[in-house]
């Protein structure tokens, strides 16, 4: 069994930001110094100090100078918070002080400062050493400066002795200047990658004492040729370092954190065995033990690497009732390889390629589970609760996935295509009445992405809430009324198709006094990707799907309909058939899109342009509709 981690940024430490006051620098644009004003707020001097020691602890310091320019800046800033794990880390505010526009300081009491379990693990008391150390700053005004000061120690982090760190600069100008100091420990092996277009300003030995550190110093400032609005982001990190010499033992390392051991698992034997059936050890077992930890056990959404990949015994888990991505994993494994005698490992996904393909953390934010050898084997997504066996998110599919604890194989591709084929069928029954009120019922049935979507939005969403959510899925297909009567089926019932349906309601959906009323086919419209650019090697179609959808549409009596041509088309890519019909004041619309491949080379660029200006010419038409003179008046 292999588990897997998906791309994304993590530092060692977890970031020290102020949540909703300072967001990412890079998300946000700066003015030209005539222009400040439009922007909430202006970051005049972030000055960061890192230092790092050889066995793995390490301080950051970070000040910061903010000028509030308006009211949203204020709101914004009304709350400084800070992210850490108690279990390994200390984080001290020393410094919150605020120069008044209209004259005057005043500074921050400490006790202004409250420290609390972050909200995400407010209900969940093995992880409430997951804090959030904040300020609450009241009465900003325009015009007024915040600087403060946050300093975050880590002491003998899960991972020590190994230490990482990415860091981006910002380039939209929110920032005006930037100074970036990194220490790092000469008795330690460390790549060190930095941008060619960010190199360091200077580079020495530190001193006092001989402490054996090298300083890296880096002093930015906003360019005034930045225009309003520009990120002008790179594609990686300005730096990134790493103390994993290479990618194997990296997985290693990461595998001595996150596989149970045989004494771990044989406290959970019993329960494993009863979740099986007492059937004998097989493949079998797997999908039984995959909907326990996946739906009994309550996911607590934690970005990767919040915990510092440290875990609870699996026992302890299993008690509790709930665990972070990585603790399911944990759970997961145990129990595999209890009843079936599994191989275990973690596996991330993503492109490990960027800032030099430095081995790091840092590069993944998601775990999947993969349950069997060489290429053939169950792949899993044990976090979502809902998601049918064997079901990975669209977005993972296909991408490169990291082993822990890899054997002869490090890396391996996540399968492309989903364990089921993928179907939608959408059915429209409505009524359209002689003062022009168009009601209908929708119901959706689906296997596929579209389904995963749509189970994780409905378990997430309380049920007095799912008209929100039904209202959004009508607008997605052109559905526009009041969402009434909303139903859904049960998001854990994975081996069944899951279902929606909700009745929707349109006054004056049409003026009968206009001869004739012209009506689209009352269906989602079926999207088909358009055609790449030139250079282009290839047509991407996307995953095989089956969509069909169809309409009863009941008229006032007397009405004449006149509807428009079928069309039918065929490739070996993809097909399409539709068919009207009037008969005795009903209008009956079919549409069947079935996509067979998910890319055709470029070469055929002309014939796949043929076939979505059919469907896209179908989907076009309209259906006539006339009243008898009598039924004109509403």
């Amino acid at each position: 069994m292999y588990v897997s981690l998906c791309a994304a940024t993590l530092a060692q430490e977890p970031a020290a930001k102020p949540p909703d006051a300072v967001p990412p620098t890079k998300q946000t644009a700066a003015p030209r110094s005539e222009e400040k004003a439009a922007l909430p707020f202006q970051i005049q001097l972030l000055e960061t100090h890192i230092r790092f020691e050889a066995n793995g602890d390490s301080r950051k310091e970070v000040h910061t100078i903010v000028k509030i320019n308006n009211l949203a800046g204020a709101r914004q800033f009304s709350r400084l918070g800070f992210d850490y794990n108690r279990a390994f880390q200390q984080v001290e505010i020393p410094l919150v002080k605020i120069s008044h526009a209209n004259g005057g300081t005043s500074e921050i009491l400490p006790s202004a400062i409250a420290d609390a379990p972050n909200p995400l693990v407010q209900e969940y008391p093995a992880y409430h050493d997951v804090r959030v150390k904040s300020v609450r700053i009241l009465g900003l005004q325009d015009g007024d400066t915040i600087e403060y000061r946050v300093i975050t120690t880590t002491t003998k982090h899960p991972l020590a002795p190994d230490f990482w760190l990415e860091h981006t600069f910002d380039r939209s100008g929110q920032v005006l200047e930037e100074h970036y100091d990194l220490e790092l420990p000469a008795a330690r092996e460390v790549q060190l990658y930095t941008s060619p277009s960010t190199p360091p300003s200077k580079k020495s030995q530190v001193l006092p004492g001989g402490s054996g550190h090298m300083l890296y110093e880096w002093v930015l400032s906003a360019s005034a040729s930045t225009p309003v609005g520009s990120k002008a982001e790179l594609p990686e990190p300005d730096l990134v370092l790493t103390t994993y010499p290479t990618w194997e033992q990296f997985a290693v390392r990461l595998g001595e954190r996150l596989l149970p051991t045989r004494e771990m698992a044989n406290e959970v034997v019993t329960k494993s065995k009863e979740i099986a059936g007492g059937t004998a050890p097989s493949d079998k077992w797997i999908e039984p033990l995959y909907n326990f930890v996946s739906q009994q056990i309550k996911t607590v959404d934690l970005p990767l690497g919040t915990t510092g990949f440290g875990t609870r015994p699996p026992a302890e888990i299993l008690a509790s009732g709930y665990a972070t991505p990585e603790d399911k994993f944990v759970l997961f494994a145990a129990m595999v390889r209890n009843c079936c005698g599994v191989q275990s490992g973690l596996v991330p996904t993503a492109e490990p390629m960027p800032a030099g393909g430095l081995p790091r953390p840092g590069l993944f934010d998601h775990i999947l589970t993969m349950v069997g050898q060489s290429q053939i084997g169950f792949w899993m997504d044990l976090n979502l609760e809902v998601a049918p066996f064997g079901m990975i998110p669209s977005q993972f599919r296909g991408n490169p996935a990291l082993l822990v604890e890899p054997g002869n194989e490090l890396w391996r591709k996540v399968p492309k295509e989903p364990p089921v084929s993928g179907f939608q069928r959408v059915t429209v029954d409505a009524v359209l009445s002689p003062q022009g009120l168009l009601t209908a019922k929708v119901k959706y049935t689906m296997r596929g992405d579209n389904e995963l979507l749509l189970r994780v939005a409905f378990h997430q969403t309380p049920k007095e809430r799912w008209k929100e959510v039904a209202g959004l899925l009508a607008l997605s297909d052109g559905f526009r009324g009041a969402i009434t009567n909303v139903t859904a089926s049960d998001p854990m019932a994975t081996k069944e198709p899951f279902t929606v349906e909700y009745e929707i309601a349109q006054a004056k959906f049409v003026d009968w006094s206009k001869k004739p009323v012209r009506i689209p086919a009352l269906l989602p419209q079926i999207a088909l990707p358009d055609l790449p650019g030139k250079t282009a090697g290839k047509i991407e179609l996307g995953t095989p799907l089956d969509v069909q959808t169809s309409l009863k549409l009941q008229l006032p009596e007397g009405t004449t309909v006149q509807t428009p041509a079928a069309t039918s088309v065929a490739r070996d890519y993809a097909t399409f058939a539709s068919k009207y019909d009037g008969h005795l004041n009903t209008v009956t619309v079919s549409r069947h899109i079935d996509f067979l491949k998910r890319e055709i080379p470029s070469e055929r660029a002309a014939d796949y342009n043929a076939f979505l200006r059919a469907v896209q010419n179908d989907q076009a038409q309209v259906i006539v509709l006339s009243r008898p003179e009598a039924g004109t008046k509403n």
